[in-house]
């Protein structure tokens, strides 16, 4: 099942989307919001999918789908908390600052608590000034419902309704001043873009193991393919084992958003990856690049240019798109 908002007031108007995202229909006769729908999703969830089958079949008037019509699938959150799973990613940008990783980074998950009360639509432009150094984040985040604190592994897997494709945009120049200050990103974390539509585990098919995604994590800049690392290879922590960290202390309501971090795979022969012109499988944000030009001492590229357009997209392994396209030009901010 599939599952979006149109862009009306602050939360949107839920729609239930073909497979194929050609058609949708309006599900509000059963929840008004994606946030109503996952309130009371023991409830809803069955009869949100039977209006999906009968999508489907034809049995349902539909309307053609359009995603530019499209607000975020949650305009706006309870939480979002986004982890860096992909240890690889942060073991790049500190080999660059010639700093290790701590041990305890491969066992316990780096997490932080992003802003929620305003994500972007998947067409919506990146505003802001490029001496910030605006950079984007190719990222699968889970949708969860109500987790109690401190679960057990089956009951964070459990939890997991929806997943979804994030632009997790940030600002990498104020990054390293906020770092310095040693206590969490605030300036230099604009809201994020989420993808058109979000999916159930079951839509993914093999795909979904329960805690990866088995697929590669598709991102081009002004057309031209950036990266495609598969968001299974090198996820040192699961989405189970992000949901058991992130409610270690305190329950996590139905609504909050989990990310995976900069989705990141190292090379075939286990070193830094490689831009796809190189034969490589490409990069997920500027960021490693920057990172593996500055370890092998070659021309640093810039960070996102206004005029610059993103793209985010997820393929299935017949080539159709799963959650729809993130597409967003950077755009000057102007007071």
């Amino acid at each position: 099942m599939k599952l979006g908002s149109l862009k009306y007031g602050r939360d949107g108007r839920l729609i239930v989307v073909s497979g194929d995202l050609t058609r949708m229909v309006e599900a509000t006769s059963i929840a008004p919001t994606m946030q109503a729908a996952l309130d009371n999703w023991d409830d809803l969830h069955h009869r949100l999918l039977e209006l999906s089958q009968q999508l489907e079949i034809g049995a349902v008037a539909s309307a053609a789908f359009d995603e530019r019509l499209c607000a975020a699938p949650l305009p706006r959150a309870y939480q979002w908390l986004d982890g860096s799973a992909y240890v690889n990613h942060v073991a790049l940008v500190r080999q660059s600052r010639g700093a290790e990783i701590p041990k305890s980074f491969w066992t316990e998950p780096l997490m932080y608590q992003g802003g929620s009360d305003s994500f972007l639509s998947p067409r919506e432009p990146i505003v802001g000034d490029k001496a910030w150094g605006i950079d984007f984040e190719a990222e699968v985040a889970v949708i969860v419902g109500d987790v109690p604190m401190n679960p057990t592994r089956e009951q964070a897997a459990a939890a997991i309704h929806l997943i979804v494709l994030v632009n997790d945009v940030s600002l990498r120049i104020v990054l390293m001043q906020e770092i310095k200050k040693e206590l969490g990103f605030v300036h230099s974390k604009p809201s994020s873009a989420l993808s058109p539509v979000a999916v159930t585990p079951d839509e993914l098919g093999d795909a979904w193991d329960g805690g990866r995604l088995h697929l590669p994590m598709l991102s081009f800049l002004n057309g031209s393919p950036f990266g495609m690392p598969n968001a299974a290879v090198d996820m040192t922590f699961d989405f189970p084992t992000l949901i058991m960290h992130a409610a270690s202390t305190r329950r996590l309501s139905a609504g909050t958003l989990i990310g995976s971090g900069t989705v990141s795979n190292r090379d075939v022969d286990g070193g830094c990856g490689r831009p796809i012109a190189e034969g490589g499988l490409g990069y997920s944000c500027i960021a490693e690049l920057r990172t593996v030009e500055t370890i092998l001492k070659s021309e640093i590229s810039p960070y996102l240019e206004y005029g610059d357009v993103v793209s985010i997209e997820m393929k299935d392994a017949a080539g159709r798109s799963i959650f729809g396209c993130i597409e967003q030009e950077v755009v000057e901010f102007r007071s």
